[in-house]
């Protein structure tokens, strides 16, 4: 069986606290766009080796035993032995390390692909649950529709916000942004407006409203970053930002005006 675990953008990000548990809370509306990795599983007659993992694509960096995927056979089959040795190829398509959840995505459709093809009928508020255990943005790959995210990422309310009506342009420059040196940059401050009234308002609005916390101090440490979002603006984007702590950026264009952005060819881009 075959599935196609989808990127995600993220349209503003607030950092409102530190918890106790080292995690920090944030706000952010999670949107899922149309970029995908190739996720296969068969069943497999070598009950010796409880997963084969082949892997084509763009190239993932760690070892076998923390990828996602392998992460989440291993968590469902301690709780359903019934699950068989399988072989796993998974197609990379989505940059990983740059802020468009592929990692997590990829963690959160093998556990729904696993729940179908051993017909475990595992219902989706236990799948958020398992799916927590793999990383705080995978929940939301299990519900997969625009949602306003609070908590660590794992409290989830489904919005109504559509897109179809314009394309976005994602450029990723290839630079890993340290997700624990961004948020150790962030001075949390509790003053942020509501998002969800922000995302309700005219999308040329959201220029002047709708911020990413992370974007300071990950601009100054890579000024390239900040360029590309200025370069979007200036060919007429309605609104740009960086997904997550970085290093993608996205612009939110008209749907029939599709200009011409010189973009480095090292550079990842893809219109949407």
């Amino acid at each position: 069986m075959v599935v196609f675990p989808n990127a995600k953008i993220n349209i503003g990000l607030n950092i409102t606290g530190k918890r106790a548990d080292g995690y920090h809370n944030i706000e952010s509306v999670f949107f899922p766009i149309k970029l995908r990795d190739v996720l296969e599983i068969i069943k497999s007659s070598n009950p010796s080796q409880d997963i084969s993992f082949n892997q084509t694509g763009l190239l993932i960096n760690g070892e076998l035993a923390s990828n996602l995927c392998v992460k989440a056979y291993h968590l469902l089959k301690s709780d359903y032995p019934s699950i068989q040795s399988i072989n796993l190829h998974l197609h990379k398509a989505i940059p990983m390390g740059a802020g468009l959840g592929g990692g997590s995505s990829d963690g959160a459709f093998m556990l729904k692909l696993l729940n179908d093809v051993f017909e475990l009928e595992i219902g989706e508020e236990k799948l958020i649950e398992y799916a927590l255990q793999l990383g705080s943005d995978c929940p939301f790959f299990i519900k997969n529709t625009p949602c306003f995210a609070s908590g660590r990422g794992e409290i989830l309310n489904s919005i109504d916000l559509n897109l179809d009506n314009y394309q976005i342009l994602v450029i990723n420059p290839g630079i890993h942004v340290n997700t624990g040196w961004a948020f150790s940059q962030i001075a949390v401050q509790n003053n942020h407006q509501d998002l969800i009234y922000k995302i309700n308002q005219p999308i040329p609005n959201w220029k002047e409203t709708i911020t990413n916390d992370f974007e300071a101090p990950v601009f100054e440490k890579y000024p390239v970053i900040k360029n590309i979002k200025d370069s979007m603006y200036n060919h007429g984007a309605l609104y740009a930002s960086m997904s997550g702590s970085g290093s993608s950026v996205y612009g939110i264009f008209h749907k029939n005006e599709k200009p011409t952005i010189e973009i480095d060819k090292s550079h990842f881009s893809i219109w949407i």
